[in-house]
């Protein structure tokens, strides 16, 4: 191998899921209480051995759906006011 070129093969997996509106709104809530709260109380009743070394990833995701998911809320909220000016409960399982 030459010494001008320095390779470095990377894998790269990214996963899509599809959550309801039940979901998004329970995640919501999850990550309401902030990363610090959530990784304190699951290292206190749980314990550190498994979550440790996926702490960096589960901070990502909880900053992921607290940045996304409350604007497709509002934007479903909204939509739902438009067809229906009456309040309404949101629907169980997301439906």
């Amino acid at each position: 191998m030459s010494e001008r070129f320095l390779t470095k093969p990377a894998v790269v997996a990214v996963a899509t899921i599809q959550v309801t509106e039940a979901e998004m709104r329970a995640l919501e809530a999850m990550v309401g209480y902030g990363a610090d709260s959530f990784m304190r109380v699951f290292y206190e009743h749980l314990g550190k051995h498994y979550m440790t070394p996926h702490e960096a990833g589960m901070r990502s995701f909880m900053a992921s759906v607290r940045d996304e998911i409350p604007t497709i809320l509002r934007r479903i909220d909204a939509a739902r006011a438009a067809f229906n000016p009456k309040p309404v409960a949101t629907p169980k399982g997301g439906e």
